[in-house]
């Protein structure tokens, strides 16, 4: 069932950048991590101010990007999220954009039922996207073996330069 929320066009213009991080000149600007929510009005899907993390910060104010972006993630409410995640398989280094639909168990009933018939509406518009994940607990999503697993199964041997 669909919701009729929108996708508010600074969503599209995240993930577009997001997507193409490669041809960005300013590595230290590129979008590791970002949040997307509901409008309050619950009518759109909106970036979520203040919630993202940056190439630039990582070293400087983030050592750990990963743990990092798990903690943004509100403990009793809905978001989607766009993570960058670069990991190592026996084989090669990769970077790929994995589209998180975060519904934690603590989260209202109205919340996850307007996320959850919403998820179609924002997942069109993120074309291309190879890996999705929806995530219903913080211990499900703090292992990050679960992603690497999401990633790439038992090839993958370290998760922003950390060993599975």
């Amino acid at each position: 069932m669909a919701s009729g929320v929108t996708v508010n066009d600074e969503v599209i213009k995240v993930f577009n950048e997001m997507k193409v991080r490669k041809y960005q000149e300013k590595v230290n600007l590129r979008k590791k991590a970002v949040l997307f929510r509901l409008s309050d009005d619950m009518k759109k899907i909106i970036v979520e101010e203040e919630k993202e993390i940056l190439q630039g910060d990582i070293g400087e104010t983030v050592e750990d990007p990963y743990s990092c972006f798990v903690k943004m993630l509100p403990p009793k409410d809905c978001r989607y999220a766009l993570y960058d995640a670069t990991y190592e398989t026996k084989e090669s280094k990769k970077e790929d954009l994995v589209f998180i639909f975060w519904a934690p168990d603590g989260a209202p009933l109205k919340s996850k039922m307007i996320y959850a018939s919403s998820k179609d509406a924002i997942k069109k518009k993120l074309t291309g996207i190879k890996h999705e994940w929806q995530v219903n607990g913080l211990e499900d999503i703090e292992d990050r073996s679960t992603l690497a697993e999401k990633l790439g199964g038992n090839t993958v041997v370290s998760l922003e330069g950390k060993p599975i």
